[in-house]
């Protein structure tokens, strides 16, 4: 994973949850915070939050008396995520790195995560500083993405931009979103950093759009697909989004579509 893999900045985080948390993040978001609220945590701590998807979902059931620490990495996303989500005393919103968190031991019930292991250099450290956290017996619950093949619109969209930048296909979607999908290793990574109990469970969804626009605007404009494609060409952001809405076309009709997401949801016990 590159440096630039993480910089979610500007109208980006603002682009990111107005249109890849419909399209694709919407439906685990719900499903992870049913799964969270059915453990009854007093004490949660979501990692990688990004724009809040989860938060937003999660904190109206969480009983009366819990306490909800939301964290990221990037500053940006933090803030927007507390701009959408209502006034709630037993939330508290703090920048942290998912591999260096600044809680004390045995301090959460729950830590929760989003379409964020993806994104760490070191997955054990990551899931070691998790573990670290929680209280003896608390659950880790997270989700990753499939394979990229396995949802519809990326690998649409990846191969699209590859017809057009053919010397040096923009990848970050295969690379980083996508890139963390064998099961296999998500079990021994968790095992490597002390969790016991993994279950991994394969989760498919559809992504339903008005237009084959809505795909091709949300990768190229919300996520840092958009910087690899204004580092190959500083004016090809429009004609590339272009290209990419006339491909997912093609391939999936005009009008109203849909197209298959896929993720994996891990539970483990520390």
């Amino acid at each position: 994973m590159r440096d630039a893999d993480t910089l979610f900045s500007g109208s980006i985080a603002e682009n990111y949850d107005r249109t890849m948390v419909p399209l694709i993040f919407a439906p685990y978001a719900a499903d992870l915070a049913q799964r969270a609220v059915a453990l009854a945590p007093a004490s949660v701590l979501e990692t990688a939050a990004g724009t809040g998807a989860v938060t937003r979902v999660l904190a109206p059931l969480l009983a009366a008396g819990a306490s909800y620490v939301v964290t990221d990495l990037n500053q940006p996303m933090l803030d927007y995520a507390a701009s959408r989500q209502p006034p709630d005393s037993r939330i508290s919103w703090r920048q942290a790195d998912a591999l260096a968190l600044p809680f004390a031991d045995d301090s959460f019930d729950l830590v929760c995560c989003q379409f964020g292991a993806m994104f760490f250099p070191d997955r054990v450290a990551g899931y070691r500083e998790a573990r670290r956290v929680l209280k003896p017996g608390g659950r880790l619950l997270f989700n990753v993405w499939d394979r990229i093949e396995e949802n519809a619109f990326a690998d649409t969209v990846t191969n699209a931009l590859a017809t057009i930048f053919p010397q040096d296909p923009p990848r970050f979607l295969a690379r980083t979103p996508h890139g963390y999908h064998d099961k296999a290793q998500i079990h021994a990574d968790l095992a490597a950093a002390g969790f016991s109990q993994v279950v991994i469970e394969t989760k498919a969804e559809r992504s339903e759009v008005a237009s084959a626009r809505v795909p091709a605007l949300a990768y190229c404009h919300g996520t840092v697909l958009r910087t690899e494609i204004l580092a190959r060409d500083p004016n090809s952001l429009q004609s590339a989004t272009d290209h990419a809405e006339a491909v997912i076309g093609k391939k999936h009709g005009s009008g109203a579509i849909a197209g298959k997401i896929q993720a994996h949801v891990i539970a483990a016990v520390a």
